[in-house]
């Protein structure tokens, strides 16, 4: 396990333009986009007392679509790894496949939590105050949310024979998923059967205890749908369950597409 974690860890490392991509890509679309709906941004009742505006709600959003696409690519090497023949040679090696599964994940877990921290560095120039066992309770949310994401794309990945078909339901499933987290807009301010999607979004819960962890816990703050603890609970189940699933999927039988 520890061996693979290390390998996933090395490759990302010498690519070192995917940390500055990673990191930059969001910041512009952070920009640009909280920007450009800054005076259209109306916070519900209770909200205005946290202070800030829509840069400020955009920007818990954006740490976590850095942390969905870090996990959910890191595990596009399941299919690199079984096109070149590896995949195969390490579910012969006498090792259980939970310890596979889980030097995969925590390699992709990991790779995504490094530039989501370097994200949030920059959480004081918008108006956050960081205190460092704020932050470190923040690092212990994002390693918890990119647990839970690698894992799901280990999922899928697991069942791909090709990138194509990997990044088609990249854009079908994760990517409304992360719109419908409250990333771009609260709840509260959405159509009934909007508001009912987003609570069943297990990532909604991931980005509320973001959210309210760097808000100082505000109960009040009416951005969010659920208190910390409620979060932070979810989230641990979303974790267990996409680690079973990504463990009972692994065992069926891969064969190599050379």
């Amino acid at each position: 396990m520890a061996t693979l974690w290390w390998r996933e860890l090395v490759r990302f490392m010498r690519q070192r333009s995917r940390i500055a991509g990673m990191v930059g890509t969001p910041l512009l679309f952070w920009l640009f986009i909280g920007s450009g709906l800054g005076n259209s941004f109306h916070p519900p009742s209770g909200a205005a007392d946290a202070g800030g505006g829509y840069l400020q709600y955009f920007f818990p959003g954006t740490v976590i679509m850095i942390v969905l696409f870090t996990s959910v690519l890191s595990t596009m090497s399941v299919i690199e790894d079984r096109r070149e023949g590896f995949l195969l040679s390490v579910l012969v090696a006498p090792i259980s496949r939970s310890s596979l599964i889980l030097g995969k994940v925590l390699g992709g877990t990991t790779q995504s939590v490094l530039p989501g921290f370097l994200f949030l560095l920059i959480a004081p120039a918008i108006g956050f105050t960081l205190h460092p066992a704020q932050l470190l309770f923040l690092t212990g949310v994002l390693f918890l949310v990119a647990f839970c994401l690698t894992c799901l794309g280990f999922f899928i990945a697991w069942g791909m024979d090709s990138v194509q078909g990997f990044h088609a339901i990249l854009n079908l499933v994760l990517i409304p998923m992360w719109l419908l987290s409250g990333a771009l807009f609260p709840a509260s301010g959405a159509s009934v059967w909007v508001q009912w999607i987003m609570r069943l979004n297990p990532l909604t819960y991931g980005l509320a205890a973001l959210r309210r962890l760097l808000a100082g816990n505000l109960a009040d703050a009416g951005l969010d749908v659920a208190s910390l603890t409620t979060s932070i609970v979810v989230t641990v189940l979303f974790g267990i369950v996409t680690f079973v699933a990504a463990l009972i999927w692994s065992g069926r039988p891969v064969t190599s597409k050379q």
